[in-house]
């Protein structure tokens, strides 16, 4: 069982930047799907990015999509989630998933991971 571990989080103002960060262990790194999801208070966790094994395709939620990067550093076993103009709606915690086999494909739904790491904060202030 991989364990994830995620950092980086904190409190941004509107329009500022924050990188979060998610080291794993406790298998083959490169083997996995990475990805990103976060839950506001009160709501359901949604999908926010994700990056395939040799990072050679990602997928954004429409959310995401042109503010936020997904990364992965297979060396550091690694994976990188970069935000810009953070919008207070982006408030929640953010989680890291992994996985290797999929039945549904592409795999935006929290049913479609078995590896989660604790989650980081993410606060932005209006």
């Amino acid at each position: 069982q991989v364990q994830l571990v995620e950092s980086g989080g904190g409190l941004a103002q509107t329009g500022g930047s924050l990188r979060l960060s998610c080291v794993a262990s406790g298998g083959t790194f490169s083997n996995w799907l990475l990805a990103w999801f976060r839950q506001a208070p009160g709501k359901e966790r949604e999908f926010v990015a994700f990056i395939v094994r040799g990072g050679t395709a990602t997928e954004y939620s429409d959310s995401a999509k042109g503010r936020f990067t997904i990364s992965r550093d297979d060396d550091r076993d690694t994976v990188y989630l970069s935000m810009d103009n953070l919008q207070p709606e982006d408030t929640g915690v953010y989680y890291c998933a992994a996985e290797q086999l999929f039945d549904n494909w592409p795999p935006r739904a929290p049913a479609d991971f078995s590896s989660w790491g604790q989650g980081t904060q993410v606060t932005v202030s209006s």
